[in-house]
């Protein structure tokens, strides 16, 4: 699977995407995520792994804990992609 498509997979889901959010306001462990979520730490942490290989967060060991953040450069790469998409003249019709 491509990049971009991994990217695409990655913020189809919902609870993927609020992951995102939370990430938004700052570093977060996968237990102080799951406190956030009707859902087990394993459960978040394969979201983790999903959002981690399409590039969309960082992650920073401490010792035995991870930490998460978001990744926006991912964000301005897939807002360009979808720009391209955009015919040059906005009224004009295909």
């Amino acid at each position: 699977m491509g990049h971009e498509s991994a990217v695409y997979k990655a913020l189809s889901d919902p609870t993927r995407r609020s992951v995102l959010k939370h990430l938004g306001q700052g570093e977060m462990t996968a237990g102080e995520l799951a406190s956030k979520f009707e859902l087990t730490a394993p459960t978040v942490s394969h979201h983790l792994g999903v959002l981690r290989e399409a590039g969309l967060v960082r992650v920073r060991r401490e010792a035995t804990t991870l930490h998460y953040s978001l990744d926006t450069t991912v964000f301005q790469d897939l807002l360009a992609a979808l720009m391209d998409l955009m015919p040059n003249n906005p009224g004009e019709k295909s």
